[in-house]
């Protein structure tokens, strides 16, 4: 840390988790009052998330599930704030023990967290102990989104995906990356693929695993069976999936109260998101039926995570930011440039919608990767993380080179 950084807020500071044990406590008491609503009326989904669904993740979370366990995994990574643009940016930084790696930044989404990442480290970082080769490689910067986790709350509005993208170039600048990669899936994907219309020095591509532009102003082909399921899936999802965007979007410190008040009722809105990753942890917690690394364990890390950092309605604001009256008339207002850099998109099978690789050819000129997986959902990189990480060396592969020494945080 130099002079000049303590002087302007821009050092890096090492940062640990340590929750204080009043805070479990009032958890477990806050969850032992809980007021259960009547079951449903219906036999699925359709009206929220089912009473013995709920039911038993309470139950789990009241008994079983140690949050110091997580908070351990955490510390055991390299974990650091900074400051920029206002706001204190949290973020695990893993460099990799083989030479020639390339540095990725890689962004979480909603309802996720760094914690729906933690089980990729090991594959990214350390192909060779995971059945990959040591030249494919990652160091790897993972930050939390403003308002999320253990980064700070923005202040003012107007923290949207561009402001966050040009957060994490400063970001890498600061590490010291010259020439780096970006993921990310969720709103993350949305961030990542801003990162690509900015183009900012040093990034030479980037990954995803939602094809933001679907929800956008662009007119896709319906010609194929696979376009016209596409259309129908996302058709699908806007007619009985979207409240907690429309919610979030338009009223975020509404459902705040609830989310910061009462941890079911936090929980209840986090799980709440799609069908597939919805009935994956619904079974998880019911019959005790994982899908990959969707444990109930896992699950509940990342549900603390945002009770006890209090991060409810800081993170549904993002929505706001993004998705907002103001926000969607920007938008319309300006036409992003093209991405310029190479694009690789992978598509796992229980995303909301399955692109077709026409769609991802029209929303990215500079496609140079595509590929359909046959497991895995919107959680791809929690749900599967060696897979997901086959598909991040394989999308990356062409823009390896030599790596110049970077100074360390």
């Amino acid at each position: 840390m130099t002079a000049v950084q303590q002087q302007t807020g821009s050092a890096i500071r090492p940062f640990r988790v340590d929750v204080p044990e009043e805070a479990l406590t009032d958890l477990r008491r806050r969850l032992a009052a809980t007021r259960w609503p009547t079951r449903e009326l219906v036999g699925d989904r359709s009206q929220g998330v089912q009473l013995a669904a709920m039911q038993a993740l309470v139950r789990y979370w009241a008994t079983e599930h140690d949050w110091r366990r997580c908070e351990a995994r955490l510390n055991a990574l390299p974990q650091f704030r900074t400051e920029i643009d206002g706001v204190d940016v949290h973020f695990v930084h893993v460099r990799s023990p083989h030479a020639d790696a390339l540095p990725m930044i890689m962004t979480h989404g909603w309802p996720g967290s760094v914690v729906e990442m933690l089980d990729s480290v090991g594959p990214l970082t350390d192909p060779t102990a995971h059945g990959g080769r040591a030249e494919d490689a990652f160091d790897l910067v993972l930050p939390s989104l403003p308002g999320y986790g253990f980064s700070g709350e923005p202040t003012e509005p107007g923290w949207d995906r561009a402001r966050v993208a040009r957060a994490w170039a400063e970001l890498m600048r600061r590490l010291g990356y010259d020439r780096y990669v970006a993921q990310g899936g969720d709103v993350g994907a949305g961030v990542t693929d801003v990162m690509g219309r900015q183009a900012p020095e040093g990034l030479v591509g980037i990954h995803t695993n939602l094809l933001v532009t679907a929800l956008g102003g662009l007119q896709f082909p319906t010609d194929t069976e696979e376009e016209r399921a596409a259309a129908a899936a996302i058709a699908t999802f806007r007619a009985s999936g979207f409240s907690y965007f429309l919610q979030m979007a338009t009223r975020p410190q509404t459902i705040g109260y609830a989310q910061l008040d009462s941890p079911v009722a936090l929980a209840a809105w986090l799980l709440d998101h799609d069908t597939d990753s919805y009935e994956k942890i619904a079974r998880a917690f019911v019959d005790d039926r994982p899908s990959g690394n969707l444990t109930r364990d896992h699950v509940l890390d990342n549900v603390s995570l945002y009770w006890l950092t209090g991060t409810g309605a800081s993170a549904a604001r993002s929505y706001w930011d993004n998705y907002g009256v103001a926000a969607s008339a920007a938008a319309e207002a300006e036409a992003p440039p093209e991405v310029a850099v190479p694009v690789g998109f992978t598509t796992f099978p229980g995303e909301i919608w399955r692109t077709p690789r026409s769609w991802a050819e029209l929303s990215y000129p500079t496609l140079a990767y595509f590929n359909q997986v046959d497991r895995g959902g919107h959680f791809a990189a929690w749900e599967e993380p060696e897979l997901f990480a086959t598909e991040i060396r394989a999308a990356f592969a062409p823009l390896r080179g030599p790596r110049i020494p970077q100074p360390r945080s």
